[in-house]
C-alpha cells in the first residue's frame, strides 16, 4: 500500500514536498526547452523509455569519468563534475517519471524507509560469509 502524507514522519514530508516540487520544475524545465515536441513540426511526441534511459547512463558515465579525471564541470567550472552529472542523472529521471505520471518522491520515501530495515543492509549480515560486500 503506498504511504500517505499522513502515513509519513514530519521529515519524510518535508523530502517529499520538495521532491515532488523539484520533478515538477525539472519538467516544466524540460517542456519549456522542447524536450517533448518535435524539432521540425513542433507537434508533441512521447520520448523514447530506452533513449531517455540510456541518457541516464551516460550522466553517471560522465560521473565517473570526472571522478577517474579528477574533473571540475564544464558548464558550471566552480562544481565538481560527479556532482553536476549527479545533477543531470537526478533531473533527467525526475523530468520522465513526471512525463510518465510516475511518483518518484513517494517511491523514493517508501524505499528509503524499507532500506532502514533490510536485514541484508545491517554491517553484521553484510560481514557474514556471502553478504553484500558493495
Amino acid at each position: 500500500m503506498k504511504l500517505t502524507l499522513g502515513d509519513m514522519t514530519d521529515e519524510e514530508v518535508v523530502a517529499y514536498n520538495g521532491l515532488n516540487f523539484a520533478q515538477h520544475l525539472a519538467h516544466q524545465t524540460a517542456s519549456d526547452a522542447g524536450w517533448y515536441r518535435d524539432s521540425a513540426t513542433g507537434k508533441p511526441v512521447e520520448r523514447n523509455f530506452g533513449e531517455v534511459v540510456a541518457l541516464m547512463h551516460s550522466e553517471l558515465s560522465e560521473a565517473l569519468e570526472a571522478d577517474r579525471k579528477g574533473l571540475m564541470d564544464d558548464k558550471l567550472p566552480h562544481r565538481d563534475g560527479r556532482e553536476v552529472d549527479f545533477a543531470d542523472c537526478i533531473l533527467r529521471i525526475l523530468d520522465t517519471a513526471a512525463a510518465l505520471g510516475l511518483d518518484v518522491p513517494g517511491a523514493l520515501i517508501e524505499k528509503n524507509r524499507f532500506n532502514r530495515h533490510r536485514p541484508d543492509h545491517k554491517l553484521e549480515n553484510r560481514a557474514a560469509t556471502g553478504g553484500k560486500k558493495y
